[in-house]
C-alpha cells in the first residue's frame, strides 16, 4: 500500500509556523447549562452540601459577631479586608521574582495599612473624639492626632514611595512597577469600596446589616433557582449563572428587602447610629423612619381582598429600593471577578471557605452595594439641612478647650442682648 504524500507549507527556514494561541482560558462549553438541569448532575450534590455547611457556620458566626455591636463587626470588616488584600496581592506574585527582592512584600503591606488609616482615620474621627471628651490628656492627644491626621498619612505614604524608587532593582523594573500599581489598584477598587461598609455601620447596623443580607439572599436564591431550575446561559463570563437564577433570585430579594426591614427596623440595638466608639447598649428615638404609618388600600382594589389597610414602616419603601440593587446590579460585582479570574486563569481567588473558595469570592457583591448603601443613605435618608448636632460635632472637633469657651461666652452675650431687645 502506498501512502498519500501531504505537502505542507514551509517557511523559508524549513520550519512550520503555527499560529500563536491567545493566553484567554476558554470556557468549556460542555460544562454550561446547554438545556440540562444541574440536578441531574449528582456530583453536584457533594458540593452543594460542603458549600450549605460552610454557609451555616458562616451566617451563625456572622449573627454572633452583629449581637456584638458595631467594633465588633467593625473588626470583622478589618479582618476581612486584610484576607482579601492578601488573596489579591498573592495572586500576581512570583516567588523567583520576590526571592530577589528582600522585603518587597512588606513595602505592599505598608501602603495597605497606610489607606487603612487615612480612610478610618477620616470615618471615625468623630466618634473617637466623642469617646475621649472626659479625659483631658486623651482629648488634647487626640485633638492633635485628628488636625495632624492628613500629615501623618501622607508622610507615610511619602515614605513608602521612597522605599519602592530605592529598592528597584535592574531587570526587575517590570516586575516591581507592576506590583506597584497592581498594589494600588487594589486600595482603589477593593478597600475603599469595602471600607464604606464602617460608615454605614456607624450610621445604624441596619444600614450595614440588610444590604449585606440581601446579597447573601440574592446569592442563595440564584444557586436554589439555578440548580433546580435553570437551563438558559446568563452570561458568558459565568457559564453557570442563569436566567431562571437570576430571575427567580431578583423577585425573592426584593419581598426579602421588604419584609426584613419591617423586623429588623423595630430593634434600637440595630436603628439607632452610634456616637462614639464604646460598646453599651443602645436607646434613641428611632426617627420617623422607623415609627409605624397605616396605609390604605385604593377603592380600586376588589372588595373580596381581605386587608383594606395594614401598618408599614416608612424605611420599607428604601429597603425595596435596596433590594432592586441588589438583585439587578450588585451581582455584575460578581461577573466582573469571574472575568477577572477568567483572565488569569484562576478558579478562586483562594480556598480559605470550603466550598466557596477565597473570602474575596464572597466579597465581590457586597463591595458594590456597600458603596450604593452609603450613597443612598446620604442622599435620600439623612437630612440635609444642618442640624444643631452637626454645628455641636463640628466645634468639638475643630476648637480647642479655651475656644470653645471663648465661643460659649460670645454666644452667650448675643442671646442675652437679643433677650434684652425683645423684651
Amino acid at each position: 500500500m502506498q501512502k498519500d504524500n501531504i505537502s505542507t507549507p514551509s517557511t523559508p527556514t524549513g520550519r512550520v509556523r503555527h499560529r500563536r494561541r491567545s493566553n484567554e482560558a476558554i470556557p468549556d462549553v460542555t460544562k454550561t447549562n446547554g438545556g440540562s438541569l444541574l440536578v441531574h448532575d449528582r456530583n453536584k450534590y457533594k458540593s452543594m452540601w460542603i458549600r450549605a455547611y460552610s454557609s451555616v457556620w458562616m451566617i451563625g458566626g456572622f449573627v454572633f459577631i452583629v449581637y456584638m455591636g458595631h467594633l465588633y463587626i467593625t473588626a470583622m470588616v478589618v479582618v476581612i479586608q486584610i484576607f482579601m488584600a492578601k488573596e489579591l496581592f498573592n495572586l500576581l506574585r512570583k516567588a523567583h521574582e520576590d526571592s530577589h527582592l528582600p522585603g518587597f512584600r512588606l513595602l505592599n503591606w505598608h501602603f495597605f495599612f497606610t489607606a487603612m488609616l487615612f480612610v478610618y482615620g477620616r470615618i471615625l474621627s468623630q466618634r473617637l473624639f466623642n469617646t475621649v471628651t472626659s479625659d483631658k490628656f486623651l482629648y488634647q492627644f487626640v485633638s492633635n492626632l485628628i488636625k495632624y491626621h492628613m500629615v501623618i498619612c501622607y508622610s507615610l505614604y511619602i515614605t513608602g514611595f521612597v522605599w519602592f524608587i530605592v529598592t528597584l532593582k535592574k531587570k526587575m523594573y517590570k516586575y516591581q512597577f507592576g506590583q506597584y500599581a497592581w498594589t494600588h489598584m487594589i486600595l482603589i477598587v477593593v478597600f475603599t469600596q469595602s471600607s464604606f461598609t464602617v460608615a454605614n455601620i456607624f450610621e445604624g447596623i441596619f444600614w450595614f446589616l440588610l444590604p449585606a443580607t440581601l446579597i447573601v439572599i440574592n446569592d442563595i436564591a440564584a444557586y436554589i433557582f439555578g440548580f433546580f431550575f435553570g437551563k438558559t446561559p446568563l452570561i458568558k463570563l459565568s457559564p453557570k449563572k442563569t436566567w431562571e437564577g437570576f430571575i427567580g433570585a431578583s423577585v425573592t430579594t426584593i419581598i426579602s428587602a421588604f419584609m426584613l426591614a419591617n423586623i429588623m427596623g423595630r430593634y434600637p440595638w440595630l436603628t439607632c447610629p452610634r456616637k462614639d466608639l464604646s460598646t453599651g447598649w443602645l436607646q434613641c428615638d428611632p426617627g420617623p423612619l422607623f415609627k409605624p404609618s397605616t396605609v390604605t388600600l385604593p377603592g380600586w382594589i376588589p372588595q373580596w381582598f381581605p386587608w383594606r389597610e395594614f401598618s408599614v414602616l416608612p424605611v420599607q419603601w428604601h429597603a425595596a429600593s435596596f433590594g432592586l440593587f441588589a438583585s439587578i446590579i450588585a451581582p455584575f460585582g460578581g461577573f466582573f471577578a469571574s472575568g477577572f479570574k477568567r483572565a488569569f486563569k484562576v478558579k478562586d481567588f483562594g480556598d480559605s471557605i470550603p466550598g466557596h473558595g477565597g473570602i474575596t469570592d464572597r466579597m465581590d457583591c457586597q463591595m458594590v452595594m456597600a458603596v450604593f448603601a452609603y450613597i443612598y443613605h446620604q442622599s435620600f435618608v439623612v437630612p440635609q439641612s444642618v442640624s444643631v448636632e452637626m454645628i455641636l460635632d463640628q466645634i468639638l472637633m475643630n476648637l480647642t478647650f479655651e475656644e470653645q469657651q471663648a465661643l460659649f461666652i460670645k454666644l452667650r452675650d448675643t442671646l442675652h442682648e437679643r433677650l434684652i431687645r425683645q423684651s
